[in-house]
């Protein structure tokens, strides 16, 4: 069986993993990686049996070949919260407070530079963009200025603020403006002195009535909680669904699950390249590569 499960995900894997005999799979979508896949078929061939928990059942947004070979390795089934008066489980989740009504506006942005012909032909044949092209985007100064510009905005309202940027330089160089301006602001990266990390983690999952922006890349996206937290920035351009549902549960926990009646999800929209916008896109978008829904 597939669990489709919205929250309390790891709690509910540490007790079914008590049973005999029975494999957990947190963040399921990754039981084909090749680093859990040889662990699991070792187990499966000992008679062990496999379930899988995660919020996004799938590992891409368009290969659908990819997402195939995990249903398949679920045989295919896929077993969702079904709640009478509700149309998905998110409405439901949102209704009993365990997660945040979430509040979602795109930052657009028509200016930047065009993706030139090479870029768009690795964009096809990759299903990202080239790292040459996202360096370019990072150091826009009238991007950033616009990033920065919001932020400052949002912390009339938000307390904890989490952005997620394009690379290491651009987080940097978000936080640092941030700070200029007389706003305590930090940022992290996995080349971050590991004390230093941890001390600022620290103090963003603190009590604090402090306001704080925390910037990152590449290192907050899944096991950070930080219940305080009622608003993430996207600030990089992201092809993957599952990436993006990852970053956004950052920062809508709601009340029941120790974090807020109300999340903000701010998408910065850069002309002529996609994103997404709806929290509960991620619970119907794989529904084709399973045959059994129930």
């Amino acid at each position: 069986s597939f669990i489709n499960l919205y929250s309390r995900k790891s709690e509910i894997a540490v007790a079914l993993s008590k049973i005999t005999g029975l494999i957990v799979m947190d963040e399921a979508h990754m039981s084909i990686a090749p680093k859990y896949k040889l662990a699991i078929d070792i187990l499966l061939f000992n008679k062990a049996k496999l379930i899988g928990l995660t919020a996004t059942p799938g590992r891409t947004w368009n290969l659908p070949e990819e997402d195939a070979k995990l249903s398949r390795y679920f045989n295919k089934k896929k077993v969702t919260l079904k709640v009478d008066g509700f149309s998905n489980p998110v409405d439901y989740l949102i209704k009993e407070g365990y997660i945040a009504e979430v509040e979602s506006q795109d930052l657009m942005y028509e200016g930047g530079i065009e993706p030139s012909e090479s870029d768009m032909e690795y964009l096809k044949s990759e299903f990202k963009l080239p790292k040459r092209y996202l360096n370019k985007m990072s150091i826009d100064t009238a991007r950033n200025i616009l990033i920065v510009t919001k932020i400052k905005s949002l912390l009339i309202k938000h307390k904890r603020i989490l952005v997620f940027a394009m690379n290491v330089k651009h987080s940097e160089v978000l936080a640092m403006v941030l700070a200029s301006m007389g706003i305590k602001a930090f940022s992290i990266s996995a080349k971050t002195d590991g004390n230093l990390r941890k001390n600022n983690i620290e103090l963003f999952k603190s009590n604090s009535e402090e306001k704080i922006v925390l910037c990152n890349y590449g290192v907050l996206t899944t096991g950070f909680d930080a219940p305080e937290t009622s608003c993430a920035v996207i600030a990089r351009p992201t092809d993957s669904l599952v990436l993006y549902s990852q970053m956004v549960g950052r920062a809508i926990r709601g009340t029941l699950s120790g974090g807020n009646e109300e999340a903000e999800i701010v998408t910065v929209i850069d002309e002529n390249l996609t994103g997404f916008g709806a929290v509960a896109d991620a619970f119907t978008n794989w529904d084709d590569v399973w045959d059994d829904v129930n």
